[in-house]
């Protein structure tokens, strides 16, 4: 079987058209519990599962391209940020958190593009389970489970967004040494 060679990119461009609609559903009725709320929560989690089609089409095919491995961080990182930025708006979690998250992506974001016409870096592991866990965390944080199981959802999502920013925290960290090292063993060579 073979699939046209642009399918990955272009799946991940649909995951950053995405993010617009989704922020929309969300906000649309003040993030009430209601369809477009659910909406919201189902859009989101689609588009950041999708990550993994994309990235695995691009492997499993040999198609993995340079623009597939700058645009799929980006997508992640919209989607995310405007899901982080969006929960803000609707005092459902702490502008801290969402400043912090948003100054780690960003940063990392503008290194990536500008030294991507001397290398591209793709996502290490750390990084790619710090988008995992705000993926989940942002999941459960949008999902209006509340209304389902009670309460004490809050509880269970108060403890894996903080995982999820440990890790964006740690990931950001393990970003920088991998490129200071790296810069180190490149002026020796």
């Amino acid at each position: 079987m073979t699939i046209p060679r642009q399918l990955p990119n272009a799946i991940t461009i649909v995951r950053i058209l995405c993010a617009p609609v989704f922020v929309w559903m969300l906000l649309a009725d003040a993030g009430a519990d209601g369809g477009l709320r659910w909406a919201a929560a189902v859009l989101f989690i689609v588009a950041i599962a999708t990550d993994g089609i994309d990235g695995y089409l691009a492997r499993r095919y040999d198609i993995v391209s340079d623009l597939g491995k700058l645009l799929d961080p980006i997508a992640d990182k919209v989607l995310t940020g405007a899901a982080f930025v969006g929960l803000s708006i609707l005092a459902e979690l702490p502008w801290w958190i969402t400043i912090l998250v948003l100054v780690r992506e960003v940063g990392i974001t503008v290194h990536r593009l500008i030294v991507a016409s001397d290398h591209v870096v793709a996502a290490a592991w750390m990084g790619k389970l710090k988008t995992v866990a705000q993926g989940v965390a942002l999941s459960l944080a949008l999902l209006p489970l509340w209304e389902v199981v009670g309460d004490g959802i809050h509880v269970v999502n108060a403890v894996v967004m903080s995982i999820a920013v440990i890790l964006t925290v740690a990931s950001g960290l393990d970003y920088v040494v991998t490129e200071i090292r790296g810069r180190r063993r490149a002026a020796r060579a």
